[in-house]
């Protein structure tokens, strides 16, 4: 038994406020569970210095969790995010621009800053989940005013936790879950069911092939309910 007597295959309840940041051109907070994310989309009319001149636009991302966002305060970031947020937003940039006709976007910008308000696990999926809609939305923003003649986006895109919780895979774990793990997995997928992104690591005993292959499993049926979930909230 799970200890919020969830089935092993089953997410944690979760809701999408779409817009819920009123002045960014694109907003989302996701709750899943007691994991609460927010994600803005801001567009500016500018790149990179390193992509200046190649007429290709560029998306990136910042990820921070607020000081009590979790169980003990963790100081904010006011000059130089730590390692493990630079992880994170650089995971979160990747798998966005993975989806993302650059080119079509010309010399623009799109960031993503996700903020954890609450985290109890799975907040860089809850990131990239979240960050789509607001993604989304920031497109949408671009298109109305005519500053791109297409929709960039090519496809979908949304993450998942999976792991080995007293020797059973389970999807979507939670802190509790996490800490006691023996494999925490997280899994960024497409609409089209391909893989973006696979981070696994064995914190106790290593896993077979076949119990890979059912983690996997798991996390596209996750993330096949949450890509029904983002495209009703989008409205398409």
């Amino acid at each position: 038994m799970r200890p919020d007597g969830r089935e092993l295959d089953q997410l944690r309840p979760y809701e999408f406020e779409r817009g819920f940041a009123k002045f960014a051109e694109g907003s989302c907070l996701l709750k899943l569970g007691d994991t609460h994310m927010l994600v803005t989309a801001t567009v500016e009319e500018r790149v990179p210095p390193f992509m200046k001149g190649k007429g290709s636009g560029w998306v990136t991302a910042e990820y921070s969790m607020l000081p009590r966002s979790g169980r003990q305060r963790n100081d904010r970031s006011l000059m130089k995010p730590n390692g493990r947020s630079m992880e994170i937003q650089r995971l979160i940039g990747r798998t966005m621009r993975a989806i993302m006709d650059l080119e079509g976007m010309g010399e623009k910008t799109i960031t993503l800053d996700c903020d954890a308000i609450r985290a109890d696990g799975g907040t860089r999926c809850a990131a990239i989940t979240a960050g789509f809609i607001a993604l989304s939305d920031a497109v949408d923003y671009m298109l109305q005013r005519r500053m791109i003649k297409k929709n960039p986006i090519m496809d979908q895109i949304a993450a998942i936790s999976v792991g080995i919780y007293r020797g059973q895979e389970v999807l979507d774990l939670n802190y509790d879950e996490d800490s006691e793990a023996g494999t925490d997995m997280n899994i960024v997928m497409t609409g089209a069911g391909k893989f973006v992104e696979v981070q696994g690591t064995a914190e106790q005993e290593p896993f077979a092939a076949d119990t890979l292959g059912r983690m996997l499993k798991l996390a596209k049926k996750g993330c096949d309910e949450l890509f029904e979930a983002q495209r009703s909230v989008l409205g398409k």
